[in-house]
């Protein structure tokens, strides 16, 4: 894999441009425009629908400056797929002689949830993309909804804290592993607290042939009730209390990116977030639910420290 060189990268063309309508401050497009600085070489982006869909391509504007199809929620990964198939054949016709890369874009809606079917089915067949998660642990698009990403305690709006509830009752589905679990050749977790880390692993997936993984930790200000300002802060944070691990998958071999010493607290990456302020309201503490997430922290740790080589 070639060096990443940042005038280089400050340089490049924007492939996701100003004046797409996400939120103030959303994270969402910090992460793709640091996975684009990443890539080198053309790219065809296919995205499910999403926060970035429905924000960037607004009829009869879009804010992307590559070739960028919008699927349906389920089926992102299907979609790269078969432009994937159509460019191998045009390829062997000859009437493409050029190398181009595909990148699919979801949300943990539409990769967690509804369209791990159609990944699935893509990474088993080892068509050659990348699939990039913007993951911020729920479904904001439609209204911040709980998602099989949304973690232990967190208030949403199917899941609300209330007198009768303490946030979301389950755990969080760990689909880094999900997909590690198929086998195929690349498979990363980061998130936006160290953009190298970000489009390092970025580009490495898209320069790896066969399928590849990345699950990027993405803060919704909104969702997660934090000011913009401190995204990079809560992200750190959630590194650090080993809360999302950063690590790398290669050919079956793990690789720890980071190792917080000393680690946070996961009570510190809670307190940070209002979606957690109900686990701290004076009289009604649930330490409880703080001291599993604790726990469920440091045993995933433990198994990862397990698998990766040191």
């Amino acid at each position: 894999m070639s060096a990443l060189n940042i005038k280089d990268m400050i340089g490049k063309r924007r492939m996701l441009t100003q004046g797409h309508r996400m939120c103030p401050g959303c994270g969402a497009p910090t992460a793709i425009r640091q996975a684009f600085m990443g890539i080198d070489c053309p790219v065809v982006v296919v995205s499910a629908t999403g926060c970035m869909e429905v924000s960037t391509t607004v009829y009869p504007y879009s804010a992307w400056n590559v070739p960028f199809m919008h699927i349906a929620f389920e089926n992102a990964a299907a979609g790269i797929s078969g432009v994937e198939t159509a460019y191998n054949v045009l390829r062997k016709k000859g009437k493409i002689d050029k190398e181009i890369k595909f990148v699919a874009f979801g949300g943990d809606g539409g990769t967690y949830d509804i369209g791990l079917q159609s990944l699935s089915g893509a990474l088993e067949r080892g068509h050659d993309f990348t699939y990039i998660c913007y993951n911020n642990q729920g479904y904001m698009n439609t209204g911040a909804q709980r998602s099989s990403a949304t973690p232990l305690g967190a208030n949403a709006t199917t899941s609300p804290a209330g007198s009768r509830s303490s946030g979301k009752l389950q755990r969080a589905k760990d689909l880094t592993e999900i997909v590690a679990a198929h086998g195929i050749p690349y498979v990363a977790q980061t998130s936006l607290h160290n953009p190298f880390d970000l489009m390092k692993k970025v580009k490495r997936a898209v320069e790896t042939p066969g399928p590849a993984f990345v699950n990027i930790l993405t803060p919704c200000p909104l969702f997660w009730k934090i000011d913009t300002s401190e995204q990079a802060n809560i992200c750190r944070l959630a590194v650090d209390s080993k809360f999302w691990p950063v690590y790398e998958v290669i050919d079956g071999k793990y690789y720890l990116s980071y190792e917080p010493k000393p680690p946070a607290t996961i009570e510190e990456f809670l307190r940070a977030q209002g979606r957690y302020s109900h686990l701290f309201k004076k009289g009604q503490e649930r330490f409880d639910l703080v001291a599993d997430a604790q726990r469920d922290a440091d045993e995933n740790w433990e198994k990862l420290l397990a698998r990766c080589m040191r």
